[in-house]
């Protein structure tokens, strides 16, 4: 379908889920380690987070703190009650047969986060903490394998109990672009909380968006018989697309969902109700499972954990160790430093950048170095910042900006020698490229083996050439 008929008769509707992973030291209801990546399967796991009878669940007091200053980084409501649900299912990563998670009171909920320079709004419905399932890995069987020629799959309960703070937005989403800047955004914030890396290629961080589309009007065969079918009810059905672990690839699967989608509005069909998942290599969602409602998951109050009662004076402790939240320090940086916004927005995209920066400002001082140059040449030059120092750093801006004096005859007798050496850039120049000029200097630079103010050398060129 044509991509700009589609906009005219249908609005993408799309919310999202997005689960990330905490890196506490210990798991949500458990004393096993909560770092799990690379270690061989099965071996960090206790009879509670395999689900085993009689064990009972202690909760992670640091996890669940954790949970709540996401919340508060996202401008959400603190209830002062709280409390865990079982999420009943049964599935093979989920030994208990019910998940541990929240239903109807979260640690926090109704937040917000700005997008597209805040120019939008995204309404954050809720901020809630569970448990992380084991993982499935699906094999096929080689000739070396115990199973031969046959597909199975393993189960790893390393993963099982690992905190996970899920955040759901209302469906406030239009487009996959403004999906992709939201999720950044997401990631930004939990990592200069220092609660997360979020690292997707370790499925630190899950990306599920909720896809469906809104008819807003109804073309018929005749050229000019359009009549406008619009609604604020949102669609009957909507399709979820699980476990994405890239920003890449969830824009091209709401993409892909959003044309499949209109292809079968078109012909009167409404695309059924399912979990559906991203095929990387075939670039396409596949068919999971139908898609469940709440009242499917028959949640009831965690019996073994009871409520959660918070006072304002714990909320204000821990809203007081919230850090400078990066549009925050974006806005700081701009005014209190005179940097661009482009400049800001690279220098703060990540916190341990920012911090390198300003650190770098503070040895700089009664040195001549601005803010500006440090900033440029952190951008431009990309230092390694582990190992370079802020004062190693402010040397070497100092020393790039000094300039070598140079013998004039010297100087003239390699102008020289570039100009014979350089007879099509100089025929081009002289036709007006004015690029050229940057190849000629650079020849002559490279000549002198040394730094000369290039403002020098480009006026003895120039000279040179008249």
């Amino acid at each position: 379908m044509d991509g700009e008929i589609m906009k005219q008769k249908y609005e993408p509707v799309i919310g999202l889920e997005v689960h990330v992973e905490l890196n506490t030291k210990s798991k949500m209801f458990c004393s096993c380690k909560a770092e799990y990546f690379g270690k061989k399967p099965n071996t960090q796991t206790c009879p509670v987070c395999l689900g085993l009878p009689g064990a009972l669940p202690v909760p992670n007091r640091t996890a669940i703190e954790w949970c709540i200053k996401i919340g508060m980084a996202l401008n959400c409501d603190i209830p002062l009650e709280s409390k865990f649900d079982r999420k009943n299912y049964f599935y093979p990563d989920l030994p208990k047969g019910y998940q541990i998670s929240q239903y109807d009171q979260p640690f926090a909920m109704n937040g917000s986060i700005e997008i597209r320079n805040r120019q939008k709004a995204i309404r954050i419905r809720r901020v809630h903490m569970e448990e992380d399932t084991a993982k499935l890995v699906h094999e096929f069987g080689n000739q070396n394998a115990k199973i031969k020629d046959q597909k199975y799959t393993l189960i790893d309960f390393n993963r099982s109990g690992v905190p996970l703070v899920e955040i759901v937005t209302e469906p406030d989403f239009d487009n996959a672009q403004d999906v992709k800047e939201y999720l950044q955004k997401i990631q930004q914030i939990v990592r200069y909380l220092d609660v997360s890396e979020a690292d997707m290629e370790k499925g630190m961080m899950r990306l599920e968006p909720n896809i469906s589309l809104h008819v807003t009007r109804n073309t018929t065969h005749g050229k000019n018989n359009v009549s406008p079918v619009t609604s604020h009810l949102l669609p009957s059905y909507k399709v979820e697309v699980k476990n994405i672990n890239s920003f890449k690839y969830v824009e091209k699967a709401i993409n892909f969902e959003i044309d499949r989608q209109a292809k079968i509005l078109d012909e009167g069909k409404t695309p059924v109700q399912e979990t559906r998942g991203w095929d990387e290599k075939k670039q396409i969602t596949v068919s999971q499972r139908s898609k469940e409602e709440a009242h499917d998951y028959r949640y009831f109050p965690e019996p073994d954990i009871p409520p959660f009662e918070w006072t304002d004076k714990k909320l204000l402790e821990l809203r007081g160790q919230l850090p400078e939240l990066p549009s925050k320090k974006l806005e700081r940086f701009i005014k209190e430093y005179n940097l661009s916004s482009y400049d800001a927005e690279i220098l703060t995209r990540e916190i341990q950048t920012a911090d390198y920066f300003e650190e770098a400002i503070t040895v700089s001082k009664d040195r001549n170095v601005t803010p500006k140059q440090l900033a440029n040449y952190i951008i431009n030059r990309k230092p390694d910042l582990e190992k370079t120092l802020p004062v190693q750093l402010v040397q070497n801006i100092i020393a790039a900006s000094k300039t070598a004096t140079v013998d004039e005859k010297h100087l003239e007798k390699v102008v020289q020698d570039v100009i014979i050496e350089n007879t099509k850039a100089v025929e081009d120049y002289k036709k007006g490229n004015e690029k050229v000029m940057m190849f000629l200097i650079g020849q002559v630079i490279r000549k002198l083996k040394e730094k000369v103010d290039v403002n020098i050398i480009k006026s003895e060129i120039e000279r040179n050439l008249k």
